[in-house]
């Protein structure tokens, strides 16, 4: 049995990474995206990341601790309700906004040098459209807006999120000439081998 070729699916991988923790907290990423998101930190050195979908907070810990390497940085972590444990609350660099992302106020990160964006939310094409639309004025330059979960398409749940985040990023693209695919890490382990299908979005220009 030691011989046989490997072979793992697109289904397996989705399954295993809704029990992945951080630190003991449900963070639910695809361990591909978890290596990219830190070499993309290291990159940016952001002095801000607003990430939109807090859910047990497991992914601002890990984020917020990349930040501590760095000695520098905070984390704007948004969602509709507070469901986290103690130790993603304690954390010095994470701040919980729990009014949902319509109601976090864009003046928040006035005096922010370098902000980073996350859009990890419903995953519904109408919402992902708005949430784009009103942080991507923010993500500074070469710098990313990431639009995670396009790969419910591959998935077969499109529908289910009318459309899912890939169609919400074709329409933004189209109307926005600021932000690009970074490819190089879409396909960075392999021809789109990640869950945010097409959704490193770089900024190139300033509108």
């Amino acid at each position: 049995m030691f011989k046989k070729k490997k072979s793992f699916s697109l289904e397996g991988v989705d399954k295993g990474h809704h029990k992945v923790t951080y630190k003991g907290v449900s963070c639910i990423k695809c361990p591909f995206d978890y290596v990219i998101y830190q070499m993309i930190i290291e990159e940016v050195k952001p002095d801000l990341i607003i990430e939109i979908g807090t859910n047990k907070g497991g992914s601002a810990l890990y984020y917020a601790d990349l930040l501590e390497l760095q000695g520098k940085g905070e984390i704007h972590s948004i969602d509709i309700k507070d469901d986290c444990p103690t130790i993603v609350k304690e954390h010095h660099r994470i701040k919980l906004f729990t009014g949902g992302w319509e109601n976090y106020n864009l003046s928040s990160t006035d005096g922010f040098k370098s902000i980073l964006v996350i859009e990890d939310s419903s995953h519904d094409y109408f919402n992902t459209l708005k949430v784009i639309h009103k942080f991507s004025e923010i993500v500074t330059l070469n710098s990313y807006l990431i639009v995670e979960d396009g790969i419910v398409d591959a998935l077969g749940l499109s529908r289910k999120f009318n459309g899912g985040p890939l169609k919400a990023i074709k329409q933004f693209l189209e109307e926005n000439d600021t932000f690009i695919i970074d490819t190089g890490w879409v396909d960075f382990f392999g021809k789109s081998a990640t869950f945010n299908t097409c959704g490193y979005l770089k900024k190139v220009k300033n509108g």
